[in-house]
């Protein structure tokens, strides 16, 4: 989705962006986001592993 838009469209979205929240909002709107992906992904981390964990035990107590 994201390969689509090449520099000239980043850098309108990047405008737009300053207009609509304002140089200092952005930063902060920034990081928020980035800590919200971050605890995205360890959230997915978290609910792979537990997944592996519990098909490991059943894949031993069916092969006996």
């Amino acid at each position: 989705m994201l390969s689509n838009i090449g520099p000239a469209g980043l850098i309108l979205i990047i405008i737009i962006a300053l207009i609509v929240f304002g140089p200092k909002k952005l930063p902060e709107i920034g990081r928020a986001f980035g800590q919200t992906l971050k605890e995205f992904k360890k959230s997915t981390r978290e609910l792979a592993s537990d997944d592996d964990h519990d098909q490991k035990p059943k894949l031993l107590k069916g092969s006996k």
